[in-house]
Formats: structure tokens, sequence, C-alpha cells
């Protein structure tokens, strides 16, 4: 069947193009999609070095399946997901699906010859572009109609959501709420720093929230970020000054809002390698920091940042147990604790995703969605 798709050249430009989408195999499933989030790895995708089918945040519906498929059917919704488990690795054997060690996604750097397919990054036949298999991003390509995707890449639900709130789940709001829930394990009674304000910030701060914190202090140089920070559960702000080295100062103001030498937890949430260090000064001796947005690249660290007892966590994904943590997220919404209608800030047609892109680099929006119908 024919599909359109978002295609990046693999040098900072994309444009939305037809694609063949054929009935899926074995264990795959083809997905309507009716809502896909942006977060800033999908523009970091655009130079890939690569054509790549964007998106990896996700919801839609089944639409068919392959003949070795049990866990979903025509019909039912489902939610995307990007780290797919394979189910019997050593990792996902010890609840560690989202390392995964036999479905590791693709990332920037791992280029792809023309014709050849590495372990964990297959260029699926089902998928096709002027006549040639594509890569998808994260296996998933959620920017496009249609996606024919592995069952373990989709988790079904019968809850009452929106498309578009449903389809933010499987990236910005696991990834913050989960480095809160699951990997941190934030107290009752806590305080806690999170730096940075964008989607990722904003659902570490409903996670410390739920978890029971007392003082969420939030830390942005944008002083709209820090109003949407209120609004999902801070209880302090500090307005950072873009120059100050290390938030050194804003670690003085944090340190002072904490009335404890520190928080017992700090997030970083800004991909900003300058700032990699930053949640270790912030927290108290004995404290935990957590490295949240994914820096990869080399950071210098004082070592006595880490006196004393100080725990420097770099976790993927909040350790997204997707058939365990989507639901218990949708529970969460459907009780009124987690807040995902209120996070959509703005939607956007397909033709307008260029539009979509360049507010979510001005830091307009929460999450910005692309629904499809």
């Amino acid at each position: 069947m024919k599909a359109k798709a978002a295609i990046t050249d693999g040098k900072g430009k994309f444009t939305i193009e037809d694609i063949e989408v054929q009935s899926p195999q074995g264990d795959e499933v083809l997905v309507k999609m009716m809502a896909s989030g942006l977060c800033h790895t999908d523009h970091d995708s655009l130079s890939w070095g690569r054509p790549v089918i964007l998106g990896h945040e996700g919801a839609g519906v089944i639409e068919e399946v392959g003949p070795a498929v049990t866990s979903v059917k025509k019909g039912d919704k489902v939610i995307l997901n990007w780290a797919i488990p394979c189910g019997r690795c050593f990792q996902c054997q010890e609840q560690n699906q989202h390392i995964c060690e036999n479905n590791s996604p693709v990332v920037a750097g791992d280029a792809l010859p023309d014709g050849e397919v590495s372990s964990g990054h297959a260029q699926l036949e089902s998928t096709l572009w002027k006549g040639k298999g594509i890569e998808r991003s994260f296996n998933i390509g959620t920017l496009s109609t249609h996606a024919v995707v592995k069952e373990q890449a989709v988790v079904r639900y019968t809850h009452t959501i929106p498309h578009s709130s449903a389809s933010i789940i499987g990236c910005g709001v696991m990834t913050g709420y989960g480095s809160a829930v699951n990997t941190a394990k934030v107290s009752a009674g806590s305080t806690v720093a999170v730096i940075g304000t964008g989607g990722v910030g904003l659902n570490v701060i409903q996670g410390a929230r739920i978890s029971g914190a007392r003082k969420i202090i939030a830390i942005d140089i944008n002083e709209t970020r820090l109003t949407m920070a209120k609004e999902f559960g801070a209880t302090h702000t500090v307005l950072a000054d873009r120059n100050d080295k290390g938030l050194a100062k804003a670690t003085e103001q944090v340190k002072q809002l904490a009335g404890n030498n520190g928080a017992d937890f700090a997030f970083e949430c800004t991909a900003i390698p300058a700032l990699g260090a930053a949640p270790l000064a912030m927290v108290r001796n004995a404290g935990t920091a957590v490295q949240v947005s994914g820096i990869e690249e080399e950071v210098t660290i004082d070592m006595q940042l880490f006196e004393w007892d100080k725990i420097y966590i770099n976790p993927l994904y909040g350790k997204c147990r997707p058939q365990i943590d989507f639901p218990k997220i949708l529970d969460l919404y459907e009780k009124g604790d987690l807040l995902l209608d209120e996070m959509v800030t703005t939607k956007y047609d397909f033709e307008n995703l260029d539009q979509a892109f360049e507010d979510m680099l001005s830091g307009k929006n929460a999450k910005g969605v692309i629904v499809f119908e």
C-alpha cells in the first residue's frame, strides 16, 4: 500500500515522500499512525548522514498483523516503543529491556553502507522508498502515515486518551518519569533539583511529584519553561544565567532552597556537555545525580564533586519495560496524577513539520505533536 513519510537526506533537510508499505510478515504488524510526538533526537537524526524515515514517538491503530503475532489484533490501539526488546537475551531476562543486546537502536554515527544490514538495525523489505528498502528511525519511523514494525515494538492499551497524548509516552514521558521513579527511585519527603525543563525535564518533575518529593526545584534559562514547570509540580524555580559556568551560581541557589547542603536527587535534562557534572554539584553528600539527557560527548569532572558517597547514574530511557511501564503511566493519567493532555502544547498537520521543528528548537512547546487525522 502507498503511504507518506518524512525522510531526511542525512544532511540536515527532510521532505515528505511517497513510500510503499508491504503487508506484515511473521511477527510484524502494520500500524496506521494517528500521532507522532517530536523531540530533539528527531532533529538530530536529520544529520545522521544517510536517508532515514524520521520519528520515534507514536501512537496508532493496528491495521494488519503477521501470522506469528499473538499479542495484538486488527483495530487495537497501540503505543510504539523505540527500544525494542527481544525478550531472550541476558539483559531482557534481567528486566533491562531498554538495553536489549539483540535489538540495539540505530544512533548517529552508525552508518550503514548501501545494501548492508547490521545486527539490530534491519532495513525491512516491507518499507520501500524509490524501490529500495529504507531505514526507519530506531526501527519504527513514526513520522509516516503507516509503519510496519515488530510486534515487540507496540504496546496495546484500552484507556481513553487522545492519540496525541498517548504518542508522547513512548519517549519523552517515559524517559523523564522513569528516570525519577525507576532509576533514581526518588523517595517521599526528598528534595529534587531538575536542570532543564523541556519535555523530559517536565516528566522528571512529574515523576518526583508522584513519588512524594517535598521540594522540587526547577532550573532553566527560559522563564516560560519555568512557568510550565510549576504547572507540572515544581515547588521552586531558579532562573539561570546562560553565562553561569557549570551553573555555579544556580547551584548556590539550589543549596539555599534545599536547606540541607544540597538536594537529595538532581537530574540533568539539557543534553549540554558543559552541564554534565552540574547535578553532582547540586546534591548533598550521599545524594544521587542522574544524567538523563544522553550526553555522548567527553565530559571533564572534578572528582571532588563525588565527595562523599555521591552516586552518578547515566540511564537510558528511564529503564523502560514497555509492557509494564506504559500501562502504569496510562493508569496514572486516568487518575489525573500524570498530566499528558496539558503537555501537548501544539498539534500540527503533517505538512507543517517544519514549523513544529522550529517551535521545538525555540522552546515554545512542552511537547509538539504531529497528528495525521
